[in-house]
Formats: structure tokens, C-alpha cells, sequence
């Protein structure tokens, strides 16, 4: 799937890769689309309830070797 800004959030515990992902969407353009990756199981729940609240789509989610893939596109 073709993105605009990748974020990282490997390592990081809940609420980070939230915290971290919504800063990374403030910063970019309505329909732009940010990937994530995350190794906290919890951001599969997570992403979905966020983008939920903010009205962002999750546009895919994937999980490949122990990490968690997300494509969200801003609103």
C-alpha cells in the first residue's frame, strides 16, 4: 500500500505508539496516509478505537514476524 509518512513505534508501550500516532497525523494533510509499526499487541485494539474516536480511517492492519502493521489515513 502506497504512504505518505511512515512512524515507528517498535519497543513502545501502551499509550505510546497512540500518543506518537496522533502527532504524526497533526503534522500531515487531510488524506494523506501515515503507516505504523508497532511490536505491542495492544495497538491492534488500540489503532482500531483510535481511529474510531478521531474519525481517521484504518485503512489496513497486518501483522508480519511480531510486528503490526497499520495504514491510517487522516481525515
Amino acid at each position: 500500500m502506497n504512504f505518505d509518512k511512515e512512524f515507528d513505534a517498535s519497543g513502545m508501550s501502551c499509550p505510546l505508539p497512540i500518543v506518537k500516532t496522533k502527532k504524526a497525523l497533526a503534522d500531515m494533510e487531510s488524506g494523506k496516509v501515515l503507516k505504523v509499526i508497532a511490536t505491542d499487541v495492544g495497538a491492534v485494539k488500540d489503532m482500531q478505537a483510535f481511529a474510531d474516536q478521531t474519525g481517521n480511517a484504518l485503512l489496513a492492519s497486518s501483522e508480519a514476524g511480531g510486528k503490526f502493521i497499520f495504514f491510517m489515513k487522516k481525515k
